[in-house]
């Protein structure tokens, strides 16, 4: 069986969860510095490390300060969690279509979508690929809106030469399993200015300036906002830490495999039987996913049931939001993002992770080939 996803474990990341065991475990131990001194030295910038990607949003969403009935414009072709953090907050998804060269936000339809109540921008980095984050940022700006990068599946992908996760008023990143760097469960959150890195300190650590004391900067701690408990175990920080150093060879490996489906598929576009990942000019995405849009939605389920035959996993996306339950009771339907129903149905993705071998790549090639073909 060729699986859809596999983390690349090796024997760094289990002598340092070993080690993480006997220091301080819970949140903000050694491991946890040495994150945030990587992201620091790398990408130079501030992280603070969360229980997950989800717990990233939802803190930025606090950041925001969105309320009832409140409204963010946001892709409906995205994970629940980027509705779900402002949801909880009361406020309302106004969702845009896609551009299908990418599948993210369509930037060129968002403008139409702003309204008095409209408080924030939640833009999704869809496959490691940055949308043009500079036109969102105008956009913003003139109306003086709040911009949170969901970049869950960005991590390492650049814009413009900057680090996709640094392009907004908040970033966020996720290290859940499916993802090219992994700690299990568990995210991290990116504030662009000093003061909203306090404030998100504070969220953080339950609504206190416990980090604040810890650093020595006040001689007591207490309650100052509300908050949750968003820290992740140094244990986790220790398996993500081994990942870290490991950052070069992971992306390495993924984006020789992405390469190699890119070029085996190119024919096959030039022939009309498949559509590959658009990559835009201005973006170094990350080898977090290949794709390929089918002609039809037939033909997508079609393959998928193929491959699993052949022992491939090679599984759809996300159901629209606007055609979920929950998005029907904000008054969506069908046909209300035509360009996003019609690409999602069609979209199929093939395996990939770090350790995939040669001969599983050639593999899914020529499984997919075979039908192609047929």
């Amino acid at each position: 069986m060729i699986p859809f996803n596999k983390p690349s474990i090796t024997k760094k990341e289990k002598e340092y969860i070993m080690d993480s065991l006997d220091g301080k475990i819970c949140g903000d131990g050694t491991y946890t510095n040495k994150v945030n001194d990587w992201f620091k030295d790398k990408m130079n910038t501030n992280v603070l490390l969360t229980t997950s990607g989800t717990s990233a949003l939802e803190m930025a969403s606090l950041l925001c300060k969105l309320k009832e009935g409140d409204e963010v414009i946001v892709p409906s072709y995205t994970f629940v969690s980027t509705v779900n953090a402002f949801a909880l907050r009361g406020a309302i998804p106004v969702f845009v279509d896609v551009d299908p060269k990418t599948m993210n936000i369509d930037v060129d339809k968002i403008e139409e979508k702003i309204t008095d109540k409209t408080k924030a921008l939640y833009i999704v980095d869809y496959a490691g690929v940055v949308p043009d984050m500079d036109k969102v940022n105008d956009i913003a700006k003139k109306h003086n809106l709040l911009v949170v990068e969901d970049a869950a599946q960005a991590v390492g992908s650049k814009y413009k030469g900057k680090f996709a996760g640094t392009l907004a008023d908040y970033g966020c990143y996720s290290f859940h399993e499916t993802k090219n760097y992994v700690m299990g469960e568990g995210g991290a959150f990116i504030a662009n200015n000093e003061k909203d890195f306090l404030k998100a300190e504070i969220i953080r650590e339950k609504g206190t300036n416990r980090s604040q004391f810890i650093r020595g900067m006040v001689d007591k701690y207490t309650w100052h906002d509300i908050g949750s408990s968003y820290l992740p175990s140094d244990i986790l920080s220790a398996l993500l830490y081994a990942q870290l150093e490991r950052f070069d060879e992971i992306m390495e490996k993924r984006m020789d495999i992405w390469n190699k489906y890119n070029d085996y598929f190119a024919q096959y576009e030039k022939d009309g039987k498949v559509i590959r990942p658009f990559i835009p000019e201005e973006c170094e995405h990350n080898a977090h996913m290949f794709y390929l849009i089918m002609p039809t939605k037939e033909e997508r389920d079609n393959l998928i049931t193929f491959l699993k035959e052949k022992e491939i996993i090679a599984p759809f996306h996300y159901i629209p939001l606007h055609l979920s339950p929950v998005g029907k009771k904000y008054g969506y339907k069908e046909g209300d993002l035509p360009l996003t129903e019609e690409y999602s149905s069609r979209l199929i993705r093939l395996p990939l992770y770090a350790d995939m071998s040669e001969e599983e790549v050639n593999k899914v090639c020529e499984e997919v080939s075979n039908f192609l073909g047929k």
